[in-house]
């Protein structure tokens, strides 16, 4: 038997944050935030006075990191048991929605561990005093909708993306006023992130007919909008909110692949952002997968009228598509040249390869893959090499 989960309600389109004048039944709602974007642009102001208006009790946590610790969420989870909300409200990025999302589980569980949660589908059930509410400012993680949240041990330099569909949003609100505000290198890293979850999506393992519709429609309508995003275009930067989305939902239920277990991995080490790294992995992990799936890529490679026959040449152009993108994205396309030195490089290489392989993502990856094969596949990605193994 398979399952597909989503949030309860999406709201989407200009102003949708107003909906939440509709969150009645509740009394006190803590909002979580990442930097100073959100009070800097207003919506944050916004957001509190929605809520308000809904006769909640509101108490803002800023200050989330981009990447965020465990020691973060136990703090947020600390602040949360004082104040006792029945509703958490994440606006930002993707970090500070996952790293509320963590500590939902704390808030909820005081008692638990991070070790009792990061193995995947280990939550306890949530939602007995609070439910959540995700509402994200950038095109790329869907964190809104997932059943994700990726948290940073800084004491071991690594990524856990915790997996639990208990932590899947109850409410999304996908406000396309708030991306408006993007700058241009977030636009580009996180429209790459989001292509990458389709992707994957697509010839992950525990891909289905539902998770595979939302993925070709992700992927056809970031290839129609992230380049006019980028250059500001209003319509197209709303639409690739919309299509995040849709990759999102695809991913949180097919499940992702090795890109991501890199990602992971190299972003904890090299400090690279997210979608930074997972636009240098896709190329070569397309390569890498492709001796399993190539049928797959091809289908991709049709569904944006990319040149080729076969299905060998339509998953060259496949590749090359999306070297072109980073390109145009100003995103150079290899470890080295985004500043990794060699000596460093070759110092972590064999850990990351090592850690990867135990990501959860690596499971649902097309290819099976170890150490020895996923250092290959980084290797190639720092040095430009295509894979051929």
């Amino acid at each position: 038997m398979a399952r597909f989960t989503l949030p309860r309600d999406i709201y989407f389109g200009p102003g949708a944050i107003q909906e939440l004048r509709n969150l009645k039944g509740h009394k006190k709602a803590f909002i979580v935030t990442g930097g100073h974007s959100m009070r800097r642009t207003g919506f944050l102001q916004k957001l509190e006075d929605v809520l308000k208006g809904a006769g909640l009790q509101t108490r803002i946590y800023e200050g989330v990191e981009p990447d965020p610790s465990i020691e973060r969420v136990y703090d947020g989870a600390k602040a949360m048991r004082e104040f006792g909300p029945d509703v958490i409200v994440a606006i930002g990025g993707g970090s500070p929605m996952d790293a509320a999302k963590a500590m939902w589980v704390f808030y909820e569980y005081p008692d638990k561990t991070f070790d009792d949660i990061k193995g995947p589908f280990t939550m306890p059930k949530l939602r007995q005093k609070a439910i959540f509410v995700g509402i994200p400012s950038t095109s790329g993680t869907a964190s809104e909708v997932t059943a994700f949240s990726v948290i940073t041990d800084y004491s071991t330099g690594i990524k856990y993306p915790l997996a639990d569909f208990e932590v899947t949003p109850d409410i999304a609100v996908l406000d396309t006023d708030i991306p408006l505000t993007m700058p241009q290198t977030l636009t580009a890293h996180t429209g790459m992130d989001a292509l990458t979850h389709a992707i994957e999506a697509y010839v992950a393992s525990a891909r289905s007919e539902f998770s595979d519709a939302l993925a070709l429609k992700a992927i056809s309508d970031i290839f129609d909008n992230i380049l006019d995003s980028y250059h500001g275009d209003k319509e197209a930067r709303g639409r690739m909110h919309i299509a995040q989305c849709m990759a999102g939902m695809a991913f949180s239920n097919a499940l992702l692949g090795i890109s991501h277990s890199l990602a992971h991995k190299t972003g904890a080490v090299f400090h690279i952002p997210h979608g930074c790294c997972n636009a240098i992995l896709l190329p070569f992990v397309i390569q890498y997968n492709s001796r399993v799936c190539m049928e797959r890529y091809a289908q991709i490679a049709r569904s944006v009228s990319l040149p080729g026959t076969t299905d060998k040449q339509l998953t060259d152009s496949l590749v090359e598509a999306v070297r072109t993108l980073n390109r145009k994205l100003s995103i150079k396309p290899t470890y080295r040249e985004n500043g990794v030195s060699e000596e460093d490089f070759k110092a972590h290489e064999q850990a990351i390869a090592e850690n990867a392989v135990k990501d959860p993502c690596t499971a649902s990856n097309p290819r099976k893959t170890d150490a020895e094969n996923m250092r290959k596949v980084l290797a190639c990605a720092y040095y430009g090499e295509d894979v051929t193994f």
